[in-house]
C-alpha cells in the first residue's frame, strides 16, 4: 500500500526512535540511566488512586462517556483555574477535557487550519507543534528564541514580517525545553500581538506547578479570552502522564470548534480516570509543596552532574528539566549525547530535537531518582 503524501512531511518522533536504541542497549545488558524523557516516575496521590479504584464499580462507569467530560470534572477544572490562576471560566462552555494535551494540539490544528495556512512555531520548542502543522497540510514558520532575550520572542521583529497568512501561533510558558518563564507583562504583549494581527494564540502550559513559585496562566491577562486558547495537563503536576488527562480552555466559540473535531475522534474519557482527575485537581497545597521538595533535591544533584560536563545553566528555570549549554568548543549536541550514551551508559536529550536554536544545548530530565543521579555523577 502507498501511504498518504502527508507522511512524507514528518519523521518518526525522535524519542520513539531513540528509545528503541536505548532498549536494545539495555537488552544487551548495558546499565542505561535514562535522563532524556520527562515522564514522571512518581505515583499520583493515594486519594487519586483510591478514587479511581472505587469509581470502577459505579453504575454506568463502563459506558460511553460525554465528549465534554463529566460536569464535575469541568467544574473541578474551573475551580482549579480560579484558585491557582485567578482565572474565571464557565465550566459549561469554556472548558473541554482532553485525553492529554498532546491530543489537543491535533484537535486545535484540525479545527482552525486550512491547507496552506501558516503557523508560528517556537525554535526551540515542542517538536509536535511542527509535526502536526505539517500533517494538516499547513505551513510551519519558526520564530527564534534566544537565551539573551530570556527565550521570549522578538515580537517587534516578527511584526515587521508578512503575517497575512498566519492563522495560529504556538507559545509555551513556562517554556519547554528551556524552563524560561514569562512575566505578566510579556504575556500581555503576546496577547496584544495576536489580537493586532488576527492570530489565534495557543499557550501550552503543563509545567506551571513544577519548581515554579508563581503559577501563571495566559488567560489571566487582559483580552486573552478573545484570541487565546490554553492547553494544560495533569501529567506533570499530578504524576498522571499515563492516564492521559488534559484540557483546553478559551471562549465558547473556540472551544466549540475544537469540540466538533474531538467528538468525531473519540467516545469520551473513561469514567474512573475522570473521577481520579477530579480528586487530583482538588489536591491541597501540601501536594504541591511535596512535589517541589522532591524535584528540588533532584535538581540540586543534577546541577552537580551538569557541572561535571562543564555546562552552564539557569538556576531560576522551572519545570522538570535542566537545560544546559555545552562548553565552548564542544562537539554538536547529538555527538555529545551519543558519546555519553555509549561511554557512560547515560541517555540525555540533545537540544537539536527541539529546533536549530537548540544546537549547543542538552536537556536533563528530573524524572530520575536521587540514587540514579548520584550513580550518574559517579560514572564521571
Amino acid at each position: 500500500m502507498i501511504t498518504a503524501d502527508r507522511l512524507n512531511s514528518v519523521k518518526e518522533y525522535y524519542f520513539s526512535k531513540k528509545l528503541r536504541e536505548v532498549r536494545e542497549l539495555i537488552a544487551e545488558g548495558r546499565p542505561i540511566i535514562n535522563m532524556g524523557i520527562g515522564s514522571p516516575d512518581l505515583a499520583p496521590a493515594e486519594a487519586v488512586l483510591r478514587t479511581l479504584t472505587e469509581a470502577i464499580i459505579d453504575s454506568g462507569a463502563h459506558q460511553y462517556q460525554s465528549y465534554q467530560g463529566l460536569p464535575q470534572l469541568r467544574q473541578a477544572i474551573a475551580d482549579f483555574y480560579q484558585n491557582h490562576f485567578k482565572v474565571s471560566v464557565d465550566p459549561n462552555n469554556e472548558i473541554l477535557p482532553l485525553m492529554g494535551s498532546k491530543e489537543g494540539i491535533m484537535h486545535i490544528s484540525m479545527a482552525f487550519l486550512n491547507v496552506g495556512d501558516e503557523v508560528l512555531i517556537p525554535n526551540p520548542g515542542y517538536p509536535t507543534y511542527a509535526a502536526v502543522t505539517r500533517l494538516v497540510e499547513a505551513v510551519p514558520r519558526t520564530y527564534d528564541l534566544r537565551a539573551e532575550n530570556g527565550w521570549f520572542p522578538n515580537l517587534d521583529k516578527l511584526a515587521q514580517q508578512d503575517l497575512s497568512k498566519v492563522k495560529l501561533m504556538w507559545v509555551s510558558y513556562p517554556h519547554m525545553p528551556t524552563g524560561a518563564v514569562a512575566s505578566s507583562a510579556q504575556l500581555q504583549k503576546l496577547v496584544d500581538f495576536a489580537r493586532k494581527h488576527h492570530i489565534l494564540l495557543v499557550n501550552d502550559n503543563p509545567y506551571s506547578f513544577v519548581l515554579s513559585k508563581n503559577p501563571t496562566s495566559i488567560l489571566s491577562v487582559k483580552g486573552a479570552m478573545n484570541c487565546t486558547l490554553e492547553l494544560n495537563s495533569l501529567s506533570k503536576t499530578f504524576n498522571m502522564a499515563g492516564w492521559r488527562v488534559g484540557m483546553v480552555l478559551g471562549n465558547a466559540e473556540n472551544i466549540n470548534a475544537v469540540l466538533k473535531v474531538k467528538s468525531n475522534m473519540d467516545s469520551g474519557m473513561f469514567y474512573g480516570i475522570q473521577k481520579g482527575a477530579i480528586a487530583a485537581l482538588n489536591s491541597g497545597e501540601e501536594w504541591f509543596k511535596s512535589l517541589d521538595q522532591t524535584y528540588a533535591k533532584r535538581r540540586t544533584l543534577m546541577f552537580k552532574l551538569v557541572d561535571k560536563l562543564g555546562c552552564t545553566y539557569d538556576t531560576k528555570a522551572v519545570g522538570m528539566f535542566v537545560w544546559a549549554k555545552l562548553p565552548k568548543g564542544a562537539k554538536s549536541s547529538e555527538e555529545v549525547i551519543d558519546d555519553i550514551l555509549y561511554d557512560k551508559n547515560i541517555f540525555i536529550a540533545p537540544g537539536t530535537i527541539f529546533g536549530s536554536q537548540g544546537e549547543g544545548y542538552i536537556r536533563f530530565s528530573l524524572c530520575v531518582t536521587e540514587d540514579k543521579i548520584r550513580e550518574a555523577i559517579a560514572r564521571f
